[in-house]
């Protein structure tokens, strides 16, 4: 019998999902060539990589579930979380650096009349959402908590007021809330849906270290630009190694094609290995850097924990 081991730590979930669940957005794979001449697309040797390249991503975490009291005596869940987001910037020939670091604590709940909670240890503001029939309390409290960080990312990508002419910007994560950034692209670790169809699905799995698929065009709930690249990595699982990259639908396809070419000469290089990052290679260094950096500033969590205890016995 023969087999291979997926790199990906499990403890993070898969990398691929081995039930792919069929999108329903709709797909153009003529963008940058037809269809029928699919193959991967290896390096062009006369795109530069990206002198300059921004990194950007948030953590978060749940320093404690909690409970608001109602009006009417009922009581409504809530998160009272840490989270942050950051920026790093990497120049060739310079290095890495942390480049903006911005750090929240939130209530997020669905009580309409919450407020801000102040402990001895920080003020967790209150982040208010609609509570949805259709999905559970819980889970509409860990949206809208992504939803908050995103925010964050935002803020902390456009207040880099010193960006070079041609740098390049990368969102961990898709690009939905962030396609207005100029030269940013989305860099999408794990596939949970099936794009492509079978016969265009096998051209993923061919790919070689350091080669893409050509660009295509999804339409559905949001549009974009997109294609898949793979890291290099050793041999193995048919799409180790393999993200999904993706830019703003409303960009011409020779732009597109472009920031694609760009994005194959650049990110390669940044691309972890097994023995350092139990997510190699798509948890790009910058990036694993950062999120150590962002969670190293958010806080003891036992600290907070008792401090919102504390808060609650006493209340103001």
């Amino acid at each position: 019998m023969r087999f291979s081991v997926d790199p990906w730590d499990p403890t993070y979930g898969t990398s691929l999902d081995p039930e792919l669940g069929a999108s329903t957005a709709e797909v153009d794979p003529d963008v940058e060539v037809p269809a029928g001449r699919w193959a991967p697309v290896p390096a062009d040797p006369l795109v530069a990589p990206a002198a300059s390249v921004l990194f950007v991503d948030g953590v978060r975490r749940i320093d404690a579930q909690v409970w608001v009291d109602e009006p009417d005596g009922a009581a409504s869940p809530a998160l009272c979380a840490s989270y942050a987001a950051g920026v790093v910037r990497s120049r060739r020939g310079v290095g890495a650096h942390l480049a903006v670091a911005l750090v929240r604590r939130g209530l997020v709940t669905t009580a309409e009349h919450a407020a801000d909670v102040v402990t001895r240890a920080g003020t967790y503001g209150a982040v208010p959402t609609h509570p949805r029939p259709d999905v559970a309390p819980m889970q509409v409290l860990s949206l809208a908590l992504q939803r908050d960080l995103a925010d964050v990312e935002v803020l902390a990508a456009a207040s880099i007021s010193d960006r070079d002419e041609d740098d390049l910007l990368v969102v961990d994560g898709p690009l939905l809330g962030r396609q207005h950034l100029p030269r940013a692209i989305g860099f999408v670790k794990s596939h949970r849906s099936d794009y492509l169809p079978a016969e265009l699905g096998r051209v993923v799995a061919a790919l070689g270290p350091g080669e893409r698929t050509p660009v295509f065009r999804l339409a559905g709930q949001w549009e974009r630009h997109t294609w898949y690249l793979r890291l290099p990595c050793p041999p193995g699982a048919p799409w180790a190694g393999v993200v999904r990259i993706e830019c703003r639908a409303d960009l011409p396809a020779a732009e597109a094609v472009a920031l694609a070419s760009r994005s194959q000469a650049t990110l390669p290089r940044y691309a972890s290995v097994e023995y350092k990052d139990s997510r190699a290679p798509q948890n790009l260094y910058p990036i694993g850097g950062l999120e150590d950096a962002l969670r190293r500033r958010l806080g003891d969590q036992p600290l907070l924990y008792r401090a919102l205890r504390h808060a609650a016995r006493t209340p103001g």
